[in-house]
């Protein structure tokens, strides 16, 4: 394929007529990707990447069978859901179908961050109540309404940038956060930190509308809620009058594997009021979605204000996502996720057992994060560490990201027909990389294996937990037997832009 421009004058006219603010991947060397099959990437000059990063083109880049979908119905009609049409009907049925049943009526929108904002319009009307609770670290969308729901984004902002209406919960994260993998009761505790601030709200006269969060963090450093930690904090917000919210823009339809919806992980007995969805909705497709119940639904209605949106729900869009519901289940890739995630899993363990980089491997599916530490003990991010091993790991033609509020976070939500030939090729090449970094820094890694084996044996005698992975979430980090290493006691200079993925 001929290009118009060479990659130099791509990027001269990009810096010219595109807002600066817009950032790229590998600032310093910028890819120019030209076209895309399954999971690879190819740039100008016919090099092959492996995408290891993209949740978007959720069953796999320019698939046939979606592209079909799209093409035919493009070239019959495509018009806005005031006209009655099938496929609008066929798609919102299709899609409530993988859901809890009182999860029932759909707005069909164009963005994730559509969605988000929708879903606070949703809960603000159904009481009339105002406030939002959220996730420290979380992100949720680019438009005002989302931005200041977004530590992750407000944050940057000044110590002044947090609304009078918004209240941030610490995240669940049980490597990092207040309550760790020592806590008898992780999900409680972290659940009664929600309801304290509900209690303290109410005192100041203020009323919940929402507590939202995704239902495992990903811009906050792929993290998994302990199991029971939804059903808590969703009894202490709807005895407040509020609704929950479940993000599921990031890691729905089947990424994890044994459930549809990330929420799922939760339990049976755990059931959002609203949840919205977005990025693999429509395999690269610019299509949302907010589902909720019959209830707040007609309470929305009630306000007599109409909802409109031009493009949600058009006979294309709807073409596209039953296209790739389609997809999901003849290709079972919820089984593939299972099957390669858990081998990722398994590799990734591995190499915590080998590297005193790692620090903790979490994951469920082909939603996997590899927390890296400069000290296993401490815990000490590794953020430089990070993102020189994502700038190598590009030299080798993979694409990874790091994220989380220290950026130590390698990120892997790939598409879903990755192979466990992709997962050993990544780790292999992680495994050498590693090694490389550390015997720069004069590491003795022979003590540090040596040590991770005692620690290993400790924690086998004194913990009923498993070992490696499983077909659930888990993380694969001790808390007995840390150890100091002073990795990286020069510092190195490398990227540090924060760009979200």
């Amino acid at each position: 394929m001929e290009e118009r421009y060479s990659k130099a004058e791509t990027l001269a006219l990009r810096r010219k007529h595109i807002g600066p603010s817009c950032k790229v991947f590998f600032a310093k060397d910028p890819l120019k990707i030209v076209r895309a099959q399954g999971q690879y990437m190819f740039d100008e000059k016919g090099e092959k990447y492996l995408d290891c990063i993209n949740n978007v083109a959720h069953v796999g880049h320019s698939h046939p069978y979606v592209i079909k979908a799209a093409t035919k119905q493009m070239e019959l009609l495509n018009t806005n859901s005031r006209f009655l049409h099938d496929n609008l009907v066929q798609y919102a049925q299709r899609l409530t179908a993988t859901l809890p049943e009182k999860l029932s009526v759909c707005y069909f929108v164009n963005s994730g961050s559509e969605a988000n904002d929708l879903a606070l319009r949703l809960a603000r009307q159904y009481h009339g109540h105002q406030d939002v609770i959220t996730l420290e670290n979380a992100y949720h969308g680019h438009v005002t309404s989302l931005i200041d729901i977004s530590p992750y984004k407000f944050n940057q902002l000044g110590k002044d940038s947090k609304k009078e209406f918004v209240h941030v919960a610490p995240s669940p994260d049980i490597y990092r956060g207040k309550y760790r993998e020592d806590h008898p009761d992780p999900a409680s505790a972290y659940a009664e930190e929600v309801k304290k601030i509900i209690e303290e709200t109410q005192k100041n006269g203020r009323k919940i509308a929402a507590f939202i969060a995704e239902s495992m963090q990903s811009c906050g450093g792929q993290v998994i809620p302990p199991v029971g930690y939804f059903q808590k904090v969703a009894e202490y917000v709807r005895a407040a009058g509020g609704v929950f919210i479940a993000d599921e823009v990031q890691v729905g339809f089947g990424r994890v594997g044994k459930h549809f919806w990330a929420f799922q992980l939760q339990g049976e007995d755990f059931v959002p009021d609203i949840v919205t969805m977005g990025k693999p909705i429509g395999n690269g497709h610019p299509m949302s979605c907010v589902v909720t119940t019959r209830e707040i639904a007609e309470s929305f209605g009630a306000s007599g204000l109409e909802y409109f949106n031009t493009f949600g729900g058009n006979p294309v869009s709807c073409a596209i996502g039953l296209a790739v519901l389609e997809v999901i289940e003849k290709e079972d890739l919820q089984g593939n996720a299972t099957r390669v995630g858990n081998y990722l899993l398994e590799l990734l363990a591995q190499q915590k057992e080998k590297h005193p980089l790692v620090g903790d491997i979490r994951g469920v599916g082909l939603f996997v994060g590899v927390d890296l530490v400069k000290d296993q003990q401490k815990r000490t991010p590794a953020t430089a560490e990070a993102l020189h091993l994502i700038y190598k790991l590009k030299e080798h033609q993979i694409l990874l990201s790091a994220d989380g509020p220290h950026r130590n976070i390698l990120k892997f939500k790939p598409p879903m027909c990755f192979t466990m030939e992709d997962a050993k090729h990544v780790v292999e090449t992680i495994d050498a990389l590693l090694t490389e970094m550390e015997e720069a820094t004069g590491m003795n890694t022979e003590n540090n294996a040596s040590t991770n084996a005692q620690c290993k044996r400790k924690m086998t005698e004194g913990s009923s937990q498993p070992e490696g992975a499983s077909d659930s979430m888990g993380h694969m980090n001790g808390a007995a037997c840390r150890q100091e290493n002073g990795l990286y006691s020069k510092k190195r200079s490398v990227p540090s832009k924060r760009i979200r993925t």
